[in-house]
């Protein structure tokens, strides 16, 4: 009998540990519960400020542009000096006037806003003739290319009391990470620890300016596309200071172009958290799109993955994110997230309040970018 006693223990031991391990098994190899972002109607708002246009020498104008038409903005006229660009952009919004010169839009008084993006170097010159003619700026990232014109802009931005917004797009346009900002804020990984950035981009050597290739016009890969990750770093990880604990940049491929980087990376170190950021220009034809950007934010109770334009994985189109916390993994399909950065904006414009982001985050987001940018190390690769 005690010998039946045992066999069944035994058993029933045997029969439990084969539960749990084909419980566990199961949990780890199970799909990611599925979920996307439900569409929010809302009616379009009436106009609330007039802005304007000058410069359009990167295609990022196009997104600035409509995030203000959508919400409440309304494009009264713009300049440029190429016949081609500005032909590109008469035919988008015909209703737009060309101005005679620069000097018309900034004396005219009802603009509110001027919106730039023209080649990096000239960027935060026209910023500072913004507002010292009394209006709000926003501008395509970089929006500053050195430590020199960044202590000028926030010199004169300090005595006008305008806004310098400088539109970093991977967060502000990119319906996922808008969703991941509400998600931490929400608490869903705990505290943040590291956020990684990567920022992969296609050459089209082909399409690109003369500028575009030298570092004196765009400030070097980790000024232009760095900034992104930098602003990211600290939205993220909630830090109001940081500094840079290491850089490196090189051109290691396209040595055509010796006033070029195609390569660079940071660690950063923030008051509240640190961060990895590595940008090039290596993105493969084979892509379906210009890079496969991604930003992994790690938390104390989970982690949030990003795939910002593709997910090479197989499903298709962008803003896709993954969650994991300490139940379950998620999968959400963000493409319906509403993007508040316009409306935030014209609301700040109005209200003189700081709801976009805050000038301090704007320049010290910058600041990092230049300060990695000024101190990398030169990278060789044989």
């Amino acid at each position: 009998m005690q010998s039946d006693r045992r066999n069944f223990i035994r058993q029933s031991l045997s029969a439990a540990a084969a539960m749990t391990v084909g419980t566990t098994f199961s949990h780890l190899h199970a799909r990611p519960i599925e979920d996307k972002v439900r569409p929010r109607k809302k009616p379009t708002p009436a106009p609330t400020i007039r802005f304007s246009v000058i410069g359009l020498n990167h295609g990022h104008i196009y997104g600035q542009t409509q995030a203000m038409l959508r919400n409440g903005g309304q494009l009264v006229s713009f300049y440029a000096r190429e016949p081609e660009l500005i032909a590109q952009f008469s035919k988008r919004y015909p209703d737009a006037k060309l101005a005679r010169s620069e000097h018309e839009i900034l004396e005219d008084s009802s603009i509110q806003l001027v919106v730039s993006a023209s080649i990096p170097n000239e960027r935060a010159p026209l910023g500072i003739r913004v507002m010292q003619h009394g209006k709000d700026f926003m501008v395509d990232k970089p929006g500053i290319i050195s430590l020199e014109q960044l202590e000028q802009v926030r010199r004169v931005q300090k005595e006008t009391g305008r806004i310098y917004s400088i539109m970093y797009s991977e967060r502000f346009e990119n319906r996922a990470t808008v969703k991941a900002g509400e998600l931490v804020q929400a608490g869903a990984i705990g505290k943040v620890i590291q956020t990684i950035g990567l920022g992969p981009h296609r050459m089209n050597i082909n399409s690109r300016p003369e500028w575009f290739f030298d570092k004196k016009y765009y400030g070097g890969i980790i000024c232009d596309i760095g900034s992104h990750q930098c602003d990211q770093f600290l939205f993220f990880t909630g830090s109001t200071s940081g500094s840079v604990v290491a850089s490196q940049t090189g051109n290691v491929h396209y040595k055509q172009y010796p006033a070029f980087e195609d390569f660079g990376d940071v660690i950063l170190r923030g008051d509240k958290g640190t961060g990895y950021i590595r940008v090039d220009w290596f993105t493969p034809d084979g892509l379906n799109t210009w890079g496969d950007g991604r930003l992994t934010i790690l938390g104390t109770d989970g982690f949030i993955e990003i795939r910002k334009n593709t997910d090479i994985g197989g499903r298709s189109g962008g803003n896709h994110l993954f969650l994991v916390d300490q139940k379950e993994t998620r999968y959400i399909d963000c493409s319906q997230q509403e993007l508040p950065y316009g409306a935030q904006l014209a609301h700040d414009i109005v209200n003189r309040t700081e709801t976009a982001m805050t000038q301090a985050h704007c320049f010290l987001a910058t600041e990092l970018a230049l300060r990695a940018q000024a101190e990398a190390e030169k990278l060789v690769i044989s």
